[in-house]
């Protein structure tokens, strides 16, 4: 499905000099100027009924006519498939994503993943980059997505994302006793020997992630994450770098062995645990179409709850075995 759009508007006289796509990407600031200068070369724009060049300098005064175009990305189809949407408007849509679900096609996932059930449930979003996905989730990473809607809220959303305005929060479980609140700031970048994964390493990219403790357990800790930054496995390198893997996490030192100093029930759980234990539990942002701070929450999945009662229900038990026993003499 093709978008098209027509914007109409007068070159301000203070623009004067100004290169004709610079000018217009101040006139329209929802949309970036790499785009406004395909429109330019694709004829798809006039200046006083003309074809002009983006470097072409303007007056100030002209008459602008843009035909906005969007050609649809033929590469991913539509899939039926069951998605949960919490919120959905002219502008956006808040996706709440199970784990074990894809976000976008690649190699091992042609099909079957978020973008497919998003192209099904809104066929225009073929004409948005990347289907109006601004920022992705692990495969096993359960939680809250942002997807736009049309070119505009996607230009806003990638801004606000550069920006660090929107607010991501996430709840895990990890390994081990964390007893005080972290900064952590260790740069990420590609792992010197493993390279399908990341670590904290010297030349890496700035990341800076937040970490509040929720609750303590025998021998696990449930955190609530806020991230600044967005770095790939940011959370995971993060808090397995500070020696708290993630419950679950096979890739950073979570799971596949049982870990010891656990009660054996909870112990073989952690083990057996199938996915990361990470929840994007809460976003926060800007409305594309009110400027106003929107809030959407999810609660946490059935797996983590369980994992959850069980420490809870485990460390009960060691307390109990602990105390003195009052019958004595």
């Amino acid at each position: 499905m093709t978008l098209r759009e027509r914007l109409k508007a007068t070159i301000p006289l203070e623009l004067a000099g100004a290169r004709l796509d610079q000018a217009l990407s101040k006139m329209f600031p929802d949309y970036s100027r790499s785009r406004i200068q395909q429109w330019i070369r694709s004829g798809h724009a006039a200046v006083d009924g003309r074809q002009l060049r983006p470097k072409d300098p303007v007056n100030g005064g002209e008459r602008v006519e843009i035909e906005v175009v969007s050609e649809p990305d033929e590469r991913w189809g539509p899939e039926a498939m069951a998605v949960e949407i919490i919120h959905e408007d002219d502008a956006l849509l808040i996706v709440d994503k199970p784990a074990g679900l894809v976000v976008h096609p690649g190699a091992g996932n042609p099909k079957g993943t978020l973008v497919n059930a998003l192209l099904h449930h809104t066929s225009a979003l073929s004409a948005i980059p990347r289907a109006g996905i601004v920022h992705r989730l692990d495969k096993d990473t359960s939680g809250l997505l942002v997807v736009a809607k049309t070119l505009s809220a996607h230009k806003k959303l990638v801004d606000l994302l550069a920006a660090r305005e929107v607010q991501r929060e996430y709840e895990t479980v990890v390994l081990g006793d964390l007893r005080r609140d972290l900064s952590l700031d260790g740069a990420i970048g590609r792992h010197p020997t493993r390279r399908t994964r990341m670590a904290v390493v010297h030349d890496g990219r700035v990341a800076k992630t937040y970490v509040q403790v929720v609750h303590r357990y025998s021998g696990l800790t449930h955190l609530r994450v806020r991230l600044e930054t967005g770095r790939t496995h940011q959370i995971r390198v993060h808090l397995a770098h500070a020696g708290h893997p993630v419950v679950g996490d096979r890739s950073y030192g979570g799971s596949g062995k049982r870990p010891g100093g656990l009660d054996p029930e909870l112990a073989d759980m952690v083990a057996g645990f199938p996915r990361q234990a990470l929840h994007a539990a809460r976003l926060s942002l800007m409305h594309p179409l009110t400027g106003k701070r929107a809030t959407w929450t999810s609660p946490l999945p059935e797996d983590i709850e369980t994992l959850l009662r069980t420490a809870n229900e485990c460390s009960r038990k060691g307390q109990s075995r602990q105390k003195p026993d009052s019958k004595q003499g």
